[in-house]
Formats: C-alpha cells, structure tokens, sequence
C-alpha cells in the first residue's frame, strides 16, 4: 500500500499547515532576539508576550505570566516536581500513581534515590484510580501530589477535580500537578473554574496538538513557589534560563485557537463515532480480543488500547508496517523495550494479551475510510500471527493449555 495511514496521534501529531504559516516570518525577516533593545527586536517580544497572552485567556488563567514557555512536557514537569521540591527542601513525602508517564515516573525514582519518599497509588482492572487510596496517601510531609489527566496509553480519564480537591482538602500545603499533555485539545479547560481551582501546576507538550515538537508550556498558578529548573539569563520572568524558542512560541500559540475550536464544532463527538466504529467491528471479526480501559467510567474520545491473546505487539506493529499503518505498541516514549507497557502491568492485564497491545489513535485528520482499511487488515494479521504461535489453538480457535500456564497477571 503506497498511502500511509497514521494513526498515532498521541504520539505526535503533524504540524498544521495554518501553524507552519504563523511560524515562518519568524524564521525569516522576524529572526531577531527578543531580549535585545533595538526596534526591531521589542515588535518580536512583544509577538511572544501577545501568543502568551492568548494561551492564558484560552486556557482561563488569570494572567499571561502564569504561563511558562519551555521546550517540552517533560521539561515542564521536571520544573514543576524538581522545583516544588527546592521551594521546600523540609518535606520529603510525594505521591503519584503506577501508571504516568515516564516523565514523572522516572523523576520520581530518581528522586526516591535522593532520600525522598514515593507512594505510588495503583489502578484497578480498568485503569481507574480509588480517590480513598489518595486521601490515606497524604500526610503532613507530603509536598506534592503529581496525578495525570489523561493515560496516554488507555485513554482513561481521571477525576482530577475530586483528587485536586481532596488533595487541599487533607492538607492544604501540598499542591497539586497534573500532566495535561494527552488531555489539551481534548478536553474543555479553564484553570480558574471550580473543576480546575485546586491545581497548582498544569503541563503540556505543543505537538500533541498540530504545533512542532519542541514547545510546551508550564501553568504555575500565582502564588505558587517554584525554585528555578533551568538556570540562565532573565528570560521567562526570571524563571527559565534561555532564549525562547520564538518560532514554536508562536505557532504554539497558533495551534491552541485552533484546537479550541476543534472542541466547539463538535470534531470530538465526530472522532469518538470513528473510535466506537473501529473497537466494535475489530471486536466482531477478532475472538479473544479486549480493549484495554474500555470499561472505565471516562476516556478521551480518540484513544483504543487493544490487545489479542497469544501473539506479540511488536510483530503486529511490524505487519501493520508493512501496509502502510502508523500505531503504537503502547506509548512511543517506552517503544525501546520488549517489556509489556507498565500501565497493562499495573490494571493487572495478563501476560498473554499485555504483551501484544497496540494502540490507536486518531486526530484532526483522520478518515472513515483510514478505519475501515485497518479494521480490514487486522484480523488478517492476528489470525496469521496465531496460525504460527505455540499457544494458540488452530483446531479450536482459541489458547490451547500452554497459554493458560502464562495467563496469570503480570506483577
């Protein structure tokens, strides 16, 4: 097949053509440093603080200098952890969940490393989260409570007004993080509404939502301590060493009016009648398949984490290559390993299907007919893939013995 079919937008997404058009000027005639004095330079600081300006307002902050410019969503949780942390070098409890990016995992290993105490709250089968398990969870020490608001893998949405809430509410000293990155676009947002008040540090990546990589932003709600992260110059309000990233800053911009206005013509409802379609025709035409969250009481509308029993991910994604399909196994930050994705290991998905996940997911440019191509070429891979695997039954169609002995949950 000559078309390529992507079909991995929580990955990244393609710079938007009005994006890349906004971008330009500024790597051309506008390619001066906006901390210099001269005319020239003052009219492209001035193009910053106008595309800062905008993402507060559609964001609902209260003003534009609660939104930090940084080069990536891990960065700005780096900062909002990492700089949380030096405000308050006396606390030493933190709490996140078993099932975030390795972004905020494994800043927390590290950390743990440093002498700081981790409690890592654990999800049920469907990848939900026990708003109990929080409020035990935080004590008096507790300094920081970072929760996703979207899983990146499942698509599983957590409540994050309740545990933002409940996190001020048993102790009005911890703030609260949440990485965003898989939520914005998605998912109307104003950080001063009742839903968001409790949130004290809000994190994105720009090209999850058509803008380049290299852009995110972190929200820091006024008032809030943060130690520097990144140490330099003035810029950023004296807050993150370096020169902006004048480009991106104003394509990020860009992309965010666009993605609100996604949200208001009704492109979600529309992507989410696509996500139905193709979980219930693969459901038909495959025996022994599960979508992995699908039963969780809330998912974002473009995501389906799917697994089939007996074979290997990693030679569907390869199969799949082959005809021209775009997916992941999983999140693409943890691609490099054999091992099964740490979110089906933490919802207690057996080993035999956490293995062979993939996940789909579709965006701004995705068709119906891109669907219906997969949801065709599928099976016919997963029935080839267990013609060949020693677990699985060819006679009976479905796991022989051998595949029962390897069913348990994985640790």
């Amino acid at each position: 097949m000559s078309k390529i079919i992507y079909l991995d937008y929580n990955s990244t997404t393609p710079i938007a053509s009005e994006v890349l058009d906004a971008m330009m000027p500024y790597f051309k005639e506008k390619y001066q440093n906006p901390s210099s004095k001269y005319q020239s330079a003052m009219e492209i600081s001035v193009d910053v603080e106008n595309a800062r300006a905008t993402i507060a307002k559609l964001l609902g902050a209260k003003v534009p200098e609660e939104i930090l410019f940084t080069g990536s969503a891990t960065e700005s949780i780096n900062h909002a952890i990492r700089g949380t942390l030096k405000a308050y070098p006396n606390k030493k409890h933190i709490i996140t969940t078993t099932v975030e990016h390795p972004a905020v995992l494994e800043t927390f290993k590290d950390l743990e490393r440093d002498g700081y105490r981790a409690t890592y709250l654990k999800v049920d089968h469907n990848g939900e989260l026990s708003v109990d398990d929080l409020k035990q969870a935080i004590t008096k020490d507790t300094i920081l409570v970072s929760i996703m608001y979207t899983n990146n893998e499942t698509g599983v949405v957590f409540p994050i007004d309740k545990l933002s809430k409940i996190t001020k509410e048993n102790n009005p000293e911890t703030f609260f993080h949440t990485d965003a990155t898989q939520a914005i676009g998605k998912i109307p947002i104003n950080l001063y509404s009742d839903e968001f008040k409790h949130i004290d540090f809000f994190s994105m990546s720009g090209h999850k939502i058509y803008a380049p990589k290299g852009v995110g932003i972190l929200f820091i709600r006024k008032g809030a301590r943060l130690r520097k992260f990144i140490t330099g110059g003035h810029h950023e309000f004296n807050k993150r060493g370096g020169t902006p990233n004048v480009p991106f800053i104003i394509g990020l911009a860009k992309a965010f009016e666009h993605s609100i206005d996604d949200l208001k013509s009704g492109k979600p409802q529309k992507l989410a009648v696509l996500r139905d379609f193709l979980e219930t025709e693969l459901k038909k035409k495959i025996p022994y398949m599960y979508v992995n969250g699908g039963n969780a009481k809330a998912r974002v509308f473009n995501t389906s984490n799917v697994s089939f029993d007996c074979i290997e991910g990693e030679s569907i994604l390869f199969q799949l290559d082959k005809l021209g399909f775009c997916v992941s196994s999983g999140s693409a930050c943890t691609s490099g390993s054999l091992e099964p994705s740490h979110v089906l290991r933490a919802m207690q998905v057996p080993l035999t299907s956490a293995h062979s996940s993939i996940r789909i997911s579709i965006g701004r440019y995705t068709k119906k007919e891109d669907i219906e191509m997969f949801v065709d070429a599928l099976p016919k891979i997963v029935k080839r893939l267990r013609e060949i695997s020693p677990f699985w039954d060819k006679k009976l169609n479905k796991p022989n013995e051998m595949a029962a002995h390897y069913s348990c949950p994985t640790d």
